[in-house]
């Protein structure tokens, strides 16, 4: 099968843009509008075969998410899953860290949120306030990055507010499809580093999403990120079930040192997902 060239042309290329746009539109709209309601009802504070791939399920078997009150992270963990570790190199390690060397040179000047914003740079889910972590948005490089990888062109900035509302840079999130494989990424950046993740199993309202988006079962909820997990579960709530909500990803914690397990650390699973927040 031949290479369809029209998507290298611009009037393809902002075709396929359109269609991506659109494909996530409808799973962005639900990690907005859950994530507000869950992070209220919290007292503190985060392809089809999906559900049984074990990448689904992977670097959770050392987490005691049974115990306990926060359901929550039991909740996350089930929608989340990660690439495969492999060994570490010195070259690897050489590797990553002139990575973050070029993406640090990159971003500097985004400390200014407000330079970030003029250079195409939108808040993602602005209706929802006191995130943990605001991701700023690029959307040409989000584009870009589903077929190629510049560690200087990141998807996306990572800010945090301060108590006097004023933005902090704190890192930036790479981004590739969802077809990317595991050998690509660690092409991108070292797997014996890094930890790239997906957000799987996601069940969003098939019909009349407004009225039904904070619906509980058993005061938990069915729909978003802390929702319902399996296709049966899903389908029991007249829910469509979404095997693989956007791309892989990987956040950078950029300006957190020199220590590669610090900078690379995802912390997916140590608080409420960077989405979560009080709906405005």
């Amino acid at each position: 099968m031949g290479m369809n060239t029209d998507l290298f042309t611009p009037v393809g290329g902002i075709r396929m843009l359109r269609t991506l746009l659109l494909r996530s539109t409808l799973v962005v709209t639900a990690a907005a509008m859950i994530s507000g309601r869950a992070l209220a009802q919290h007292s503190h504070s985060h392809s089809d075969t999906a559900a049984t791939s074990p990448a689904a399920g992977r670097d959770m078997a050392g987490m005691d998410m049974s115990g306990g009150d926060d359901w929550r992270m039991a909740a996350m963990a089930r929608h989340m899953a990660y690439s495969s570790p492999r060994p570490l190199t010195a070259a690897d390690s050489l590797r990553s860290a002139l990575v973050i060397n070029g993406l640090r040179q990159a971003i500097a000047k985004y400390q200014d949120v407000e330079v970030a914003e003029a250079d195409g740079f939108k808040m993602f889910a602005p209706q929802i306030k006191n995130q943990p972590q605001y991701h700023f948005t690029k959307g040409w490089n989000a584009f870009r990055n589903q077929w190629g990888f510049d560690p200087a062109r990141p998807t996306s900035l990572l800010y945090k507010k301060d108590g006097q509302g004023q933005f902090h840079l704190i890192g930036a999130m790479y981004t590739a499809s969802r077809r990317t494989s595991e050998d690509d990424l660690n092409q991108r950046v070292p797997l014996s580093i890094a930890r790239w993740h997906r957000h799987v199993n996601w069940c969003i309202p098939a019909r009349h999403p407004k009225e039904r988006w904070y619906e509980t079962k058993n005061g938990r909820p069915i729909f978003g990120p802390l929702g319902v997990a399996t296709r049966e579960e899903c389908e029991a709530a007249n829910g469509r079930f979404i095997p693989q909500a956007f791309g892989w990803m990987l956040h950078a914690n950029t300006f957190a040192g020199n220590d590669l397990k610090s900078i690379w650390h995802d912390d997916h699973m140590d608080h409420d997902h960077a989405m979560i927040g009080d709906p405005k």
